[in-house]
Formats: structure tokens, C-alpha cells, sequence
């Protein structure tokens, strides 16, 4: 191939990768704003997080339900990549589980108005639960598990287990925004830990 007959590609693979960030940004700036205001979020909220105009969001995403679905699975990523890095470089296993928590938590708020946002497709929410506990059901598992082997935490906890516990700690935040779930998952992980 000739040098001119390359040259188009580059621009192409630059312009991709540019548009990847741009939606990465624009998924996490949706997910914040979700956590605060909820997926019923003013679509224009989200814009001005991002960075980004309305135009932009309904080209990526036409739909509610297809930004509500995005955020889900990009955030399901981030935590399932954030488990070994944090185990990597947090000062325990224990405080490594502790912001994997918070990310979870974070995670939680969102996913609770993902139902709503699907409406009647069951199938797709069905689908997306799987998706969920394939991701993260082991990276929890890390964490517990080299938490247990330092003997931070008492064995016998399971990571789904712990993973429901949480998630129905958060359920409350729907109907009352004074309710903190954080406080409440804190409380739990203290009782996960070994006595001092």
C-alpha cells in the first residue's frame, strides 16, 4: 500500500478513539448526575456536567432507556476494573473492599431506576442482571476473600451475599431522599470486621 492510501485510515482510528472518550465522559457525567437527581434527570443536566450540548447525548443516545442502559453497563465496567486496582494500591484489603463498596453503592443509586427506564422489557433487565453478576460477583469475591486472608474480616461471608445486603440498604434512598445508605452499609462492613 502507498503512504497516500494509508494516511485517510489515521485520521479515522483518531476520530474513533476521540469519540470513544467523549462518550466515556458523557457516561460518567450521566452516572453522577443519576446518583443525585435520579435517571429522570433533565436531560440538559446531564449536557452541562458533560460538557457537551443535548444534540450530542439524543446522537449517542435516542432514548432514555438507551443512555439509563449505557450508564449501566459503564459503570458495571468501572467497577469491575476499579476491584484489582484498588486491592493493588489501597493500604489493605479491608480499605481496598471499602471504596470498592462506595463505587458499588454509587453504582446501586443508578441501577435502581433502571427498571422504570426499561418499562415493559424484561427480557433486557433480565439480561442485564446476568451481565451484572458475571462482572462483579468475582471481583467482590477478590476482595472478600484478601480481606479474610489478612484477617481484617470474619470468613464465612459470600460475595453475593454481600452484594444483596448492599443493595437492599440502598433501595430505601428511593422514597427518602434524607436516607443515607452509605451510613448504613458502613455499619455492615463494621460488622464484617474481625474483633479487636
Amino acid at each position: 500500500m502507498s503512504a497516500t492510501s494509508q494516511s485517510p485510515e489515521v485520521p479515522a482510528r483518531g476520530k474513533r478513539a476521540d469519540a470513544l472518550r467523549n462518550q466515556q465522559t458523557l457516561l460518567a457525567a450521566a452516572a453522577a448526575v443519576f446518583v443525585t437527581s435520579g435517571v429522570e434527570a433533565p436531560i440538559r443536566e446531564i449536557a452541562a456536567r458533560a460538557g457537551v450540548g443535548i444534540g450530542t447525548i439524543y446522537r449517542h443516545f435516542p432514548t432514555r432507556a438507551d443512555l439509563v442502559v449505557a450508564v449501566y453497563r459503564h459503570q458495571v465496567e468501572a467497577c469491575a476494573e476499579a476491584g484489582p486496582t484498588l486491592l493493588a494500591n489501597a493500604a489493605s484489603p479491608l480499605a481496598a473492599l471499602r471504596q470498592w463498596v462506595d463505587l458499588f453503592t454509587d453504582f446501586l443509586v443508578t441501577k435502581h431506576g433502571l427498571a422504570n427506564a426499561l418499562q415493559s422489557d424484561t427480557g433486557g433487565f433480565d439480561a442485564l442482571h446476568t451481565y451484572f453478576v458475571d462482572r462483579l460477583v468475582p471481583v467482590c469475591a477478590q476482595l472478600l476473600d484478601a480481606s479474610v486472608d489478612s484477617g481484617e474480616i470474619v470468613p464465612g461471608t459470600g460475595p453475593y451475599e454481600l452484594m444483596r445486603g448492599i443493595g437492599n440498604l440502598c433501595i430505601g434512598r428511593n422514597n427518602d431522599p434524607a436516607y443515607d445508605p452509605r451510613r448504613l452499609v458502613d455499619l455492615l462492613l463494621r460488622g464484617l470486621q474481625q474483633p479487636r
